[in-house]
């Protein structure tokens, strides 16, 4: 499974993006997909994740802001950003395949105040 995450860019606080990660292969419908994120000098952090069948999670941090979905048929995931926060700014990545062994190249998000 090969990663793709676009979307981001410089957004206002209180502002909204929608990132996409597309993906190669036929397979990718099976695995869990998540999108994390990494900030300057912090480590890599979970922001959400979606089973195969449309399960979700959500860091605290992001709940009731921010909404994952899957397009199967389409082989993508979206994170909807709403109510950005400038410590939502960070590089995001997604993740997904067997054992979340496949990384996208990452999308900057940069939220300013």
């Amino acid at each position: 499974v090969q990663l793709q995450a676009s979307g981001g860019g410089l957004v206002q606080a209180g502002g909204s993006l929608r990132l996409s990660c597309a993906a190669s292969g036929s397979t990718f419908s099976r695995y869990y997909t998540g999108w994390y994120r990494q900030a300057p000098g912090k480590q890599r952090e979970l922001v959400a994740t979606i089973s195969s069948g449309g399960s979700t999670n959500y860091a605290d941090s992001v709940k009731g802001r921010f909404t994952i979905s899957r397009d199967n048929a389409n082989n993508r995931v979206y994170l909807q950003m709403n109510s950005l926060k400038p410590e939502d700014t960070a590089v995001y990545y997604c993740n997904s395949g067997p054992g979340g062994s496949n990384w996208g190249q990452g999308t900057q998000v940069t939220v300013s105040s």
